[in-house]
């Protein structure tokens, strides 16, 4: 008896067994799934290379920053490559450069991509290489800055590049205008700010203005000022932006200068404390222009949207409100929230109002037991410290719960708000994430790279919808899965929005392959929603 009762569970335990073993089979894609109709592949591995990839949507085409080692040297060499839209290569076209330099930013104005590079060699020397792929030119510029650490932030505006620079006191932030043309520049002094000042701007060249919002605090209250500023960096106008009550203005954005028919102001509040989000304000600066009347401020607590807490579960989000609901009786204070904002640039809409999106972070951090100091040291994203007598804290990077998404009317009132809650999103600098492209039938579609998947959502408005939905970029010529090919390993994957309804996606793959050599390569995918 015994013996049968042995055999029957080492029968049971090898049927599992085999069970186990078997993979998984694919599950199909959703029925909304983006098409990937094109795909092409670099020979390249990540450790001798870099890729930044800039998608052009006037003209259809992916320009490509590419640099490569070179034998037997620490030195780069790099050269600008411009793609179809089918992602054929159209042309290549190298670029001469001094070998002591490092890649910043790129950015691009119509068919004209701008990358600018550090010295590592010379503090404040920047060189700007410009790529017309319309003319098949390229032309470089050097610019002796002398004051400036870092550029943070890069625009085109008419030929001309405004950077947003941190100066070498590590004190202050400014703004720098550089002529690509004639090699001129200078520093903005209407652009001045001790940190820690938050700043965002919006430029263009059909209005030939920039307009720059920036954050003043005394550690208490915060407010903004406003600045107008031509395309030869003078100052047309200034004016602050307050609340009345214990409410502080963090950081805005404005709605682009070349939308005359409406002057809109959206951003973020907080209550008594400067640091942490509250809600959002917007307000309608046309109104009062005219008789210097202050516009009014209309604030929206995250408590009172509809899907803010839509990342917590939901038993979470019924104990916050009833907790809420109890304070509102007793006529206490309301909760304080404790949430970081990055607000992108607002998305025009075709009825005339506006999209804001808002990605919630943290700052992430990591522990060790060693207990050896190693810190404070700035390191440009974050600061790191320890302790000799315990567990040091290392700066990780910054991790993404959720990215708000509303919609405004062009008065400024908020219509609807949704919220496309996203995991294993982590930066290691302070940078946007999460993309957003406007669909034919007038859905929004929000997404990203996780590793080889791409993570979306489809939204309309306030309505409900899934926040897993995802498919696997796919690899093989047209983009199409054979099977005998897949991704094993993931770096810098990126997304970035395209033309109409399309996005680019990139990053270093290595494809395993079933019957044959393996291969590392740096991938660009048509993505179609």
């Amino acid at each position: 008896m015994k013996l049968r009762y042995i055999l029957l569970l080492i029968s049971l335990a090898t049927q599992a067994g085999v069970v186990r073993a078997q993979p998984k089979a694919p599950l199909p894609p959703p029925a909304n799934a983006p098409r990937q109709p094109a795909r092409t592949e670099l020979l390249l591995e990540r450790h001798e290379s870099e890729v930044h990839v800039q998608p052009l949507a006037i003209d259809s085409t992916v320009v490509v920053l590419l640099g490569r080692d070179r034998p037997l040297s620490n030195k780069t060499k790099f050269a600008f490559q411009q793609y179809d839209r089918d992602l054929h290569l159209r042309q290549e076209m190298p670029l001469e450069i001094g070998e002591e330099i490092d890649f910043d930013l790129m950015c691009a104005e119509g068919t004209t991509v701008y990358a600018l590079f550090t010295s590592h060699n010379t503090a404040g020397r920047l060189l700007v290489a410009a790529f017309d792929g319309r003319v098949s030119q390229t032309r470089t510029q050097t610019f002796e800055t002398k004051l400036s650490r870092e550029v943070v932030e890069l625009k085109a505006l008419d030929g001309r590049l405004l950077a947003t620079v941190l100066l070498n006191d590590q004190l202050h932030v400014t703004a720098l205008l550089l002529d690509v043309a004639t090699g001129q520049m200078q520093y903005l002094p209407s652009v001045y700010e001790p940190l820690p000042t938050q700043l965002t701007f919006v430029a263009d060249a059909a209005s030939r203005r920039a307009e720059y919002v920036l954050s003043q605090t005394n550690g208490r209250k915060s407010r903004l000022l406003l600045k107008r500023l031509t395309e030869k960096g003078q100052l047309v106008s200034s004016e602050f932006v307050q609340a009345e009550s214990d409410r502080s203005l963090i950081t805005a954005q404005l709605t682009p200068p070349q939308d005359t028919t409406a002057r809109l102001l959206m951003g973020t509040y907080s209550l008594r404390d400067p640091t942490y989000a509250q809600g959002l304000f917007a307000t309608d600066l046309s109104k009062g222009a005219n008789t210097g009347s202050k516009p009014p401020l209309r604030f929206y607590d995250f408590l009172h949207l509809k899907h803010f807490f839509d990342y917590l579960k939901p038993s979470r989000q019924a104990r916050l409100r009833l907790r809420t609901e109890r304070r509102i009786a007793r006529a206490v204070p309301p909760l304080r929230w404790h949430y970081r904002l990055l607000l992108h640039e607002l998305l025009p809409q075709p009825d005339g109002g506006y999209v804001l999106v808002a990605e919630v972070y943290y700052p992430h951090y990591r522990y060790n037991n060693y207990g050896s100091y190693t810190g404070p040291l700035y390191s440009g994203i974050g600061n790191q410290y320890g302790s000799p007598y315990g567990s040091a804290r290392i700066f990780d990077g910054y991790e993404t719960t959720h990215a708000l998404v509303c919609g405004f009317d062009r008065a400024g009132n908020l219509i609807w708000d949704n919220t496309f809650v996203v995991e294993n999103l982590r930066r290691s600098e302070l940078e946007e994430a999460v993309r957003l492209q406007a669909l034919p039938d007038g859905r929004l579609v929000l997404a990203y790279l996780d590793e080889d998947k791409l993570r979306y959502k489809l939204v309309r408005g306030a309505e409900s919808s899934p926040n897993d939905q995802q498919v696997p970029i796919q690899i093989g010529a047209g983009a199409t899965d054979n099977g005998a090919e897949h991704a094993t390993d993931t770096y810098q994957a990126d997304l970035l929005p395209w033309f109409g309804s399309r996005f680019v996606a990139s990053g270093y793959q290595h494809v395993r392959v079933e019957r044959g050599k393996d291969r590392d390569v740096f991938f660009l995918n048509s993505v179609v929603f």
